[in-house]
């Protein structure tokens, strides 16, 4: 269990991968591996839950995965359908607000009503914000922004861009976990994890458990976030 005197972190984002690689190292089906990292994922939920995490963001389906095989693309749409239905009411219970953050286009009308049910339904949640990123890309989110900013005719400049992010409604990331051994954030919340900590870890996503989740948060809470100051100036600050 997690010492709680270790400074967590307030918004945790994760890179949820290597449900593909598995389930083929137990030859199964890619889309078992899927099933499988969505029992650990909601094992995630609870665990940050547990541990006062506020924001917790995850990669779920990339702008990119488009290019995956077909049935394993419909077999994700369908996993995301089936588990919003079944999910609402343990999310409600636990005061978890749910916001998908994505583009709708190329979604199917049944998955946009059912990603607009489980954002009406988990509204009132204050006791965790759950994004789930899905078809999202992190050039797409800067992209997004600027276009609204132009439409609007407001200057595109730091603060206004923020402000036109898609996850403008929660603090920045502080600590990125990414599993299944790559070293990279993969278009993942490119303005948004500026300051982030990185974390890569090599177990594969349904392998992801509360332990690896402790370590990861005694890891980070280990760490000095600087911003831009020196050691010293950080140390005064932290104080």
């Amino acid at each position: 269990m997690l010492d709680p005197t270790v400074r967590k972190p307030r918004h945790l984002a994760i890179v949820m991968d290597g449900n593909g690689r598995w389930a083929s190292q137990r030859h199964l089906p890619r889309l078992a591996g899927h099933k499988r990292g969505l029992d650990a994922f909601k094992s995630c939920i609870q665990a940050c839950l547990d541990r006062g995490i506020e924001v917790l963001t995850v990669f779920a389906f990339s702008s990119e995965n488009w290019a995956r095989p077909a049935d394993e693309v419909s077999g994700l749409m369908e996993l995301l359908s089936t588990a919003i239905g079944r999910e609402i009411p343990k999310l409600q219970q636990d005061g978890v607000r749910l916001v998908f953050v994505g583009s709708r286009a190329g979604l199917s009308e049944r998955v946009r009503a059912d990603l607009v049910r489980g954002e009406s339904a988990t509204a009132q949640g204050q006791r965790m914000v759950l994004n789930v990123c899905f078809n999202y890309g992190g050039r797409w989110d800067i992209a997004q922004a600027a276009a609204t900013l132009s439409r609007q005719g407001k200057p595109i400049e730091e603060t206004t861009l923020a402000g036109a992010m898609a996850l403008s409604h929660v603090p920045d990331p502080d600590l990125l976990i990414r599993t299944g051994g790559e070293r990279r954030i993969s278009n993942f919340l490119l303005w948004q994890l500026a300051y982030a900590e990185l974390c890569f870890l090599d177990l594969l996503w349904p392998d992801f458990d509360s332990a690896a989740l402790d370590a990861a948060l005694t890891d980070y809470g280990q760490r000095q976030r600087r911003f831009g100051r020196t050691p010293e100036q950080a140390k005064a600050v932290a104080a």
